[in-house]
Parts: structure tokens; C-alpha cells; sequence
């Protein structure tokens, strides 16, 4: 599927008797769906409790805002560059209109067609909300949400300081895309090699030698901008007039040590 026809499918999912499961062509009362981590978590009218791997094979009928959306679960396993095994991918397909089923994902830069459920409600400009149970976001793992929780920015976890790891999340997402402006206007493209690091002990700083301090990033988006990682996308210049937070922050001023003291949270390099 393209970017803009999964983002079509990735609305609020509700619970409330709208999901049912067939395993073996048999049908199973649900009573709800809902997520934890980077899994699904399905309890059933006799009491059972199913999780992602007791669901594969499985087709989940999903209200969305585009109507009934039919999604099976094919496999599921660990993601690979996650050492403590807390992220679940899932291949996933839907039932298209030909009545064939359908990868829901496109290759990301790993070459994998993956994805999984995120928790919460996701806000027109692709950062997430908390929400009521039973609703989530489908995210592949090609797209900024899904990088930023194999990255290590979990949006339902903690800091090792104890602090909620949400705000950090959503400054990955406005990172991944480069939204400096923090209004879901992303302006990177794809294959852009980028290089995040943070304060919090996830992401170290690389320090290749062909990149250069870009940005940092809060959750509002960049607190100040260096240089635009794709100079064809965005105009420095008409961004600092167009974003007040930006006015003096844009250019040589935009240091590490500057942003940091604006805010920051996440920083990132690239090639100039």
C-alpha cells in the first residue's frame, strides 16, 4: 500500500463488539481487543486471554474511519534489532476489494513488510495521543512511528529516570520526518540517512564525519534548525518567518549546546 492509503487505514479503532475473530473457520466470542506494547490482547466471553502469537491466522473485522477494514495476522515474531525482545513484528495483510489479501505494508529500508498495534490515537500530524481502551494505531515499521519505537523510544514505557517515554516518542516522530515546524508537514524523503541521539542513553551519537549538526527536537517539533536536511523541501528563511518559535534560531546560531538549552530532547545530524 502507498503512504497515503495506509494513513487512510491507520484511524482509532474501536472495541465494543467490533472484532471478530475466526480461528480454524470457527468462530470465538470476543468481548474486547485492545494493546499492549507491540502486541494484541484479545479476551474472550469464556475467559480466555489471547495475545499476537495465540492469534496468528487469525482475521480481525476493524471498524475504521474508512469503514470495515479485514486484517489477518500472518506471523509474528521478535524484532531482531530490539535486544530485550519488547517489540513484536507482525506480518500483516487486509482483504482488498478482489476479495485477495494484501501485504498492509510496504518494504522499509530493511527490506521488511511489518508492522504492529500502537496504543493510543494518533493526531493529524502523525504523533500520538493517550486514548480510551480499545483503541490503537496499525503502524508499519517503513513509517516514522515505527522507527521511532524500534529506535527505542517506546511510546508506552519509561525513562531510566521514571519519566513518561511518550513526549520522547513524539519529538522522534516530528525528527524522523523532519517537521520542524510541528504541523505534520514532513520535508525529508525517503532513504535519507540520518544520524539521532538523544540525552537519555537510547540513541548515541554516531559522529560520522560527513554529518553536521541539522536540529533538536522537542515535542512540538525543532526548537531550532541548523540546516535543512533536504534544502529542495523546506527554505530556511521562509521557515523562521512562518514558525515564531524559530525567529533567530535558524542557521550557524542552531548549535547542540544552543539547542539543548532551548529544550531540546532529541538531536540529529546529516549530511550538508
Amino acid at each position: 500500500m502507498s503512504g497515503a492509503a495506509f494513513h487512510f487505514l491507520r484511524a482509532a479503532v474501536a472495541a465494543c463488539g467490533v472484532f471478530v475473530v475466526v480461528f480454524s473457520a470457527r468462530a470465538a466470542g470476543v468481548e474486547s481487543i485492545d494493546v499492549e506494547g507491540t502486541q494484541f490482547v484479545a479476551k474472550l466471553s469464556d475467559g480466555r486471554v489471547l495475545r499476537s502469537r495465540d492469534l496468528i491466522g487469525a482475521t480481525l473485522s476493524i471498524a475504521t474511519h474508512g469503514g470495515m477494514l479485514r486484517m489477518r495476522i500472518d506471523a509474528v515474531e521478535p524484532d531482531p534489532t530490539v535486544a530485550n525482545g519488547d517489540v513484536l513484528l507482525h506480518t500483516m495483510s487486509f482483504q482488498a476489494q478482489d476479495g485477495g489479501w494484501r501485504n498492509l505494508c510496504d518494504a522499509g529500508p530493511d527490506g521488511r513488510r511489518q508492522g504492529f498495534p500502537l496504543k493510543g490515537r494518533a493526531r493529524a500530524d502523525a504523533t500520538i495521543e493517550p486514548a480510551e481502551p480499545g483503541v490503537f494505531e496499525l503502524t508499519c515499521t517503513g513509517g516514522a512511528q515505527g522507527k521511532c519505537v524500534r529506535f527505542g523510544y517506546a511510546p508506552w514505557g519509561k525513562t531510566k529516570d521514571g519519566a513518561d517515554m511518550l513526549p520522547f516518542y513524539n519529538a522522534c516522530v516530528r525528527l524522523v520526518r523532519a517537521d520542524y515546524s510541528g504541523d505534520g508537514r514532513g520535508t525529508t524523503r525517503n532513504g535519507q540517512r540520518i544520524d539521532i541521539y538523544d540525552d537519555l542513553g537510547v540513541q548515541a551519537k554516531a559522529d560520522d564525519p560527513k554529518d553536521v549538526f541539522e536540529a533538536g527536537f522537542a515535542p512540538e517539533g525543532a526548537v531550532c534548525v541548523n540546516h535543512a536536511r533536504v534544502p529542495e523541501n523546506v527554505d530556511l528563511a521562509a521557515l523562521e518567518k512562518s514558525v515564531p518559535r524559530l525567529a533567530g534560531r535558524v542557521g550557524e546560531t542552531c548549535t547542540e549546546e544552543f539547542a539543548r538549552r532551548q529544550g531540546a530532547t532529541l538531536f540529529v545530524r546529516s549530511p550538508k
